[in-house]
């Protein structure tokens, strides 16, 4: 069953995405609009396209999620698994289960990190100008190399 459902789901899921289901829909509304005129703009004309358009709606939100709360497991399990095979630390392995405030805590980690990294760039790249050492493009360096300059 899991599997049938998963299947019905992406498949629904990739054909109400495509093109061609966008301009279905587009052609039924119009032809729901130039059908007023022949209904008197009545309350049954407007209640088919009110009750047709929420079945729709209330169906392809559980196909929908279904699909992405899949994608999501997969695109996690994926990442996991590049942190595990890595030298990443292992303490990112599974956050999403983890609470608001901790991944609040890990984030604010990380930015620590960050800052920490991008001051020693800094203190390498202020002490390799203070050496008198030119920065380079990687182009100008390959000109040289070519004997261009």
């Amino acid at each position: 069953m899991d599997k049938f459902f998963a299947s019905f789901a992406n498949a629904t899921a990739r054909a109400a995405g495509s093109p061609l289901t966008f301009l279905l829909c587009v052609a039924l509304v119009i032809a729901w609009a130039v059908s007023g005129p022949f209904f008197h703009f009545s309350e049954n004309w407007q209640l088919t396209v009110n009750t047709g358009t929420t079945i729709v709606t209330f169906l392809m939100v559980f196909l929908i999620q279904n699909t992405q709360n899949r994608d999501g497991a997969a695109l996690q399990t994926k990442l996991d698994e590049l942190i595990r095979s890595s030298n990443a630390g292992d303490e990112f392995m599974g956050i999403e289960k983890l609470t608001d405030k901790e991944l609040a805590e890990l984030h604010e980690k990380c930015e620590a990190a960050a800052r920490k990294s991008h001051e020693a760039l800094d203190r390498t790249r202020n002490e390799r100008a203070r050496r008198g050492h030119k920065n380079r493009t990687r182009e100008a360096a390959q000109m040289e190399m070519e004997g261009k300059t």
